[in-house]
């Protein structure tokens, strides 16, 4: 059946909330035949993942979906059936109130960040009743294992895949402006935050036995490498030369594309919660700059999805991939000595997650997830 959705996302980290929830809608729109719309807070961030938004428009409609801006005096609207706050942003007071003079109340829902924490099949889907309203909310998980609340996978993202060929690659490369593979290259994408050794990992691959060409999203991590290279003549048309090292800076790119270039690297450094969760997809080796937290709680989610996701590991390559992990998070100083240790095992860790990618596969999927869970409360 055909029900309306409002999903709220406030942009917190720029791009991962809402790389997350402009998924998320587009699939709930086109796969299962949803009316959906989405309320976010800061249309300037999103037009770099989407640049056919406009910013200044209070409303638009792109790709089946509503999108409507969440200012700060939210006018008076009749809620939808379903209600999905992300991330633990809050409501306006005034749509919960109008949530309450509902026949029927809506099927709200917080949809909490990705974790592999054990205790998350615990939580997932508990009922929080407000403290003042008859109105309940539910905690709706993410998740790697049974029992979570699954990953966001387009239904024909596989088939996608498969077509992805070397034609397909040549094409794509060239549309971005992407030099073709040199001989015994190695490919990097690399997204993550400022605080990242991206100084130190720079002279590790500038002092490479092979080509590397290191391709970078604009934004103030690649800002920071312009930086480093501002006082030298190896710099030009956002393409910076460093012994065997290549650095290609790029404008963001639209999320079909971005899975393009996943599929086209070697090695894939992402952030966050989106372009983690499609370098699972990507099969391709990858390492996770997590977003760092107070108290260093950051620590106890990225152990327990290396626990889970090298757990039928060789013992060599689980020590060189937590060996890197730990490195790129900032527990150990960056050298090239953890990093030709991590790229030795690339073919195995790309056999590995092909298999964890299957593994992810034998899931439900994250909107199919809550399609039906909407559906069982209306």
């Amino acid at each position: 059946m055909r029900r309306q959705w409002d999903i709220f996302c406030a942009v917190v980290d720029n791009y991962g909330d809402i790389g997350v929830c402009w998924r998320l809608a587009k699939q709930l729109a086109n796969e299962h035949d949803q009316k959906v719309r989405l309320w976010i807070d800061d249309l300037i961030s999103f037009t770099n993942i989407l640049p056919n938004v406009n910013p200044r428009a209070k409303q638009q409609n792109i790709q089946c979906v509503e999108i409507c801006y969440w200012q700060q005096g939210f006018a008076e609207v009749e809620p939808a059936e379903v209600v999905i706050e992300a991330f633990a942003c809050e409501l306006p007071e005034k749509y919960v109130v109008a949530m309450l003079k509902k026949e029927k109340s809506p099927v709200w829902l917080n949809l909490e960040y990705l974790s592999a924490e054990s205790w998350v099949t615990q939580y997932h889907r508990l009922p929080s009743p407000h403290p003042h309203f008859a109105l309940t909310k539910t905690f709706f998980f993410p998740g790697f294992v049974p029992g979570s609340g699954g990953l966001l996978r387009e239904k024909d993202f596989l088939l996608r895949q498969k077509a992805y060929d070397q034609a397909a690659e040549r094409q794509f490369l060239h549309r971005k402006g992407l030099s073709e593979r040199k001989n015994s290259e190695i490919r990097i994408s690399l997204f993550c935050y400022q605080s990242a050794p991206v100084e130190n990992f720079i002279q590790v691959l500038s002092a490479s036995t092979v080509p590397v060409l290191l391709i970078v999203p604009q934004g103030i991590v690649a800002d920071q490498i312009s930086n480093l290279f501002s006082h030298t003549s190896c710099q030009s048309d956002n393409v910076i030369n460093q012994q065997q090292l290549t650095i290609h800076i790029i404008p963001f790119m639209e999320q079909m594309d971005y899975d393009l270039l996943l599929w086209s690297c070697d090695f894939n450094f992402v952030r966050g919660e989106d372009s983690f969760v499609r370098a699972q997809w990507a099969s391709r080796p990858f390492i996770w700059n997590i977003y760092p937290q107070q108290e260093e709680v950051h620590w106890s989610k990225l152990d327990a999805f290396l626990k889970l996701y090298t757990a039928s590991l060789p013992e060599e390559v689980s020590s060189a991939v937590q060996a890197m992990w730990s490195c790129w998070n900032g527990k150990y100083e960056m050298n090239t000595s953890i990093w030709e240790n991590f790229v030795a095992f690339h073919e195995p860790l790309t056999q590995h997650n092909k298999k964890w990618a299957n593994q992810l596969l034998s899931l439900e999927d994250l909107a199919s997830n809550l399609v039906q869970f909407a559906e069982n409360r209306l």
